[in-house]
């Protein structure tokens, strides 16, 4: 039976249509599921959209619709934006499904009951943009400490839940579990900012607005978004109803959010499944923001385009290979469409395209495109070859420790060995000469072999150049065991026409 791998990208707040931020997170997790299912692991990939609260309701208000309908609208594009980046995901959850909704009114009686949960009266500082209450002193100057808006005083009649009851547990598993936190810098926020200072009991339920999940057996209540949008990852396998996806899938091996929901889901979530008893985690990965000229992207400035014009302008796999290899995964990084073009050219255009494009040219010239390995090696040969068969372990490692970019970057020196070895080899002119045809053939042979080995490589980072690579190639040694030995193309293969893999881009 397979190993599983459960990740899931946060719950994305449907205020307005989707920006480049939004498709930086899950190109990330959509590259991690493919290449966990590419190695053989059962993949269960999870996104969605956390679509209650205080702010949708006043936006929906504004434009003069229902808030579910202000909702649809944008998360039908959402969808669309999702399938027009190639982002393989398993499930869409939405926190207005009737199954959720069903299933958190039952996860806050069971913690109610259980007397995790209690009737008070809030007062204190609150955030309608980020949904966030606040302390005097973590907002000591009337603004958010996340987004900078002004908060404002509330004071209304909510249910708690005891946060503080298990603060010592969630330090104890810190402390027992040194890879949940990652990067390491986040822990050590979430413990100084937070955690040591003492928590407090966390209000979960509202009064002051109605687009929410009725509280079933006090109605006036609606639950408060982090109870309802952070139960999405056990709700959608059946958490409390069934358990069959639970026992396949649960923990989850990772969260992907950005780093200004970390605490959320390194402080609240813990607690919650602490709670109801169910494990945690094993790993949340609190990434850094892409940023726009150097300023966070923002719905309210309006300061981005529409991802699908950078798509339409350079393609799909151009925008996801700039996400992913352009910036430390973890690390802000700015976005700018100068560097996306660059990147195309000099990576994808120049190292791969023209690599690809130059081998399988060659071969319809000197072979008529049939594939042979007379194997007549030479010393050159040696390094080219060991540097592609270490290849799949040093990705794997890369992979694993979640540097993305580090693994796509390992890929692509290999492929500027390749362009080295041509240049090294010099077919055209062991062409030259009917005494190194044999020579000629193996030196295609080991470029051939080299580039196969690198599509399947590259398969979860630009799914669909991978795939007109290998069907350029007409090999059917597609798997990732085929990477293991230097060899498996195939010889007397027929090779198809190679095509323009990626236009030069010129600079506007």
């Amino acid at each position: 039976m397979k190993e599983k791998f459960y990740i899931t990208t946060p719950i994305y707040y449907p205020s307005a249509n989707f920006h480049i931020g939004h498709c930086y997170t899950t190109i990330i997790a959509d590259s991690i599921a493919r290449y966990k299912r590419l190695t053989g692991y059962d993949v269960y990939y999870q996104t969605g959209t956390d679509e209650h609260g205080e702010k949708i309701e006043k936006k929906a208000r504004e434009a003069g619709v229902t808030p579910k309908e202000y909702v649809d609208k944008i998360i039908e594009d959402a969808k669309d934006l999702w399938k027009s980046l190639n982002i393989s995901y398993n499930y869409f959850i939405r926190t207005t499904d009737e199954d959720h909704v069903r299933r958190v009114q039952k996860i806050f009686k069971k913690l109610y009951d259980q007397g995790d949960i209690y009737k008070g009266t809030y007062e204190g500082l609150y955030c309608v943009p980020c949904e966030s209450f606040w302390t005097e002193s973590q907002a000591s100057d009337g603004k958010c400490p996340d987004c900078g808006r002004e908060v404002k005083l509330v004071s209304e009649e909510a249910y708690f839940f005891k946060l503080s009851k298990y603060q010592d547990r969630l330090v104890k598993y810190y402390d027992e579990h040194p890879d949940f936190i990652l990067p390491l810098s986040r822990k050590n926020e979430m413990l100084n900012n937070f955690i040591n200072p003492g928590l407090e009991d966390l209000c979960v339920s509202r009064t002051s607005f109605t687009w929410g999940i009725p509280v079933d057996f006090d109605p006036k209540h609606v639950v408060y978004v982090w109870v309802d949008a952070l139960s999405n990852y056990i709700t959608s396998l059946g958490y409390p109803e069934e358990d069959t996806l639970m026992k396949k899938y649960w923990p989850a091996d990772l969260h992907l959010v950005g780093k200004e929901i970390v605490r959320f889901h390194v402080i609240i979530w813990p607690c919650m499944l602490m709670a109801l008893d169910l494990p945690l985690p094993h790993q949340v990965f609190g990434h850094g923001w892409l940023k726009i000229d150097g300023g966070k992207i923002s719905k309210s400035l309006g300061n981005y385009k529409d991802p699908r014009e950078y798509i339409d302008s350079y393609g799909v796999d151009a925008v996801r290979y700039y996400a992913l290899r352009e910036v430390p995964f973890g690390s802000d990084g700015n976005f700018s469409e100068e560097a996306l073009i660059s990147r195309t050219n000099s990576d994808l255009a120049n190292t791969l395209g023209n690599l690809v494009n130059r081998s399988i040219t060659m071969s319809h010239k000197y072979f008529e495109g049939i594939v042979s390995n007379p194997k007549v090696t030479e010393d050159v040969d040696n390094d080219l070859i060991s540097s592609v068969l270490a290849l799949k372990d040093i990705v794997e490692a890369k992979m694993n420790s979640l540097k993305v970019n580090e693994a796509i970057e390992e890929i692509m020196e290999v492929l500027r060995s390749c362009n080295k070895y041509i240049d090294e080899t010099t077919p055209w002119t062991l062409a030259k000469d009917e005494s190194k045809k044999d020579r000629l053939a193996t030196v295609l042979y080991n470029l051939l072999e080299s580039i196969r080995i690198c599509a399947i490589l590259l398969s979860p980072f630009i799914p669909d150049t991978s795939k007109k690579i290998l069907d350029e190639l007409n090999t059917k040694e597609t798997s990732y065991e085929s990477i293991s030995n230097f060899g498996a193309l195939e010889t007397g293969l027929n090779l198809n026409e190679p095509t323009i893999l990626f236009q030069r881009i010129e600079a506007k």
